[in-house]
This record gives structure tokens, sequence and C-alpha cells, in this order.
């Protein structure tokens, strides 16, 4: 079940990518163009922090069946290789803090009374969001921890 969720996991994230770029640029192209806060650009909004948050649940169940992370738990002391911290500790508190910084974004841009207003809480949030995201990432390239673009069991 592992190595399924890690594929899942993987695939996800390319997911929440996605629809956090497009949700970005769309707040951004709605901000600058000064045009109506659309019934698209709220479901944009909407399922771009359920994608998010499907992500994260799947990272929690991940979390918990993680042979790396039951090993750095049981062995805190001992755990000295980066790269278990990463996975045990740092990628998840990253994560974690990404998916609060969009929710309360999400939450924020649905509440807000203008248009203009709405897009640009959604920018600013959501950016941040895809910021943290983007450095938590284990990418091929990454000093942090280097992991395949495409995890497959």
């Amino acid at each position: 079940m592992y190595y399924q969720l890690l594929t899942l996991h993987s695939i996800a994230r390319w997911l929440v990518l996605i629809t956090l770029v497009v949700a970005v640029i769309a707040a951004f192209k709605g901000l600058t163009d000064g045009r109506p806060f659309s019934r698209k650009d709220n479901a944009l909004r909407h399922w771009t922090a359920t994608t998010a948050h499907i992500q994260l649940m799947i990272g929690m169940i991940l979390y918990t069946q993680s042979p790396v992370v039951k090993y750095f738990w049981k062995n805190t002391g001992a755990a000295s290789s980066f790269d278990i911290t990463f996975y045990s500790a740092i990628h998840a508190a990253l994560m974690l803090s990404a998916i609060v910084v969009l929710t309360i974004g999400s939450a924020l841009a649905k509440r807000r009374s203008t248009d203009k207003d709405k897009f640009r809480t959604m920018l600013i949030w959501f950016s941040i969001a895809l910021i943290i995201i983007l450095l938590a990432i284990p990418w091929p390239f990454s000093p942090l921890s280097a992991r395949p673009y495409l995890r497959t069991f």
C-alpha cells in the first residue's frame, strides 16, 4: 500500500501545482485587468483548495505508513541523515503550513466584498502557499532531498 500511496502522492503533486499556478495567474490577471470575480474564478479558488486538501490527506496517510518516518520517530537521536529529517519533519511541516496558508487565503477571498479585494487576497495568499510548496517539494535538483519528477511503484 505504501508504494501505491507514494505514486498517488506524486501524481497529485502535479494536480496541486497546476491548479495553484492557474489560480495565481487568474488572480493576477483579474486584479490587473479589473474584471469581475466570476463564478469560474470562485470555482477555481474552491477547487485549488480542495485539490490541496486531498493531497494533504494522501500525505498524512503516507506519513503514517512511511518506513523513513517510522525510523525517524523510533531513532530520533540516531537519525543523522538529513534525508530522513527532511521527510519526517521539514517536508511535512512546510506542506502543512502551505495548506494552512492556502486555506486561509481561500476563506478570506471568499468573504471579501469587492472583486478587486477577492483577486488581491487570492493572489497574495495563494502565491505564498505556492512558494512554500515549491521549496518543500523534493525536486530532482533540490539540495534538500532529491526525488524524481514522478514516483512510480
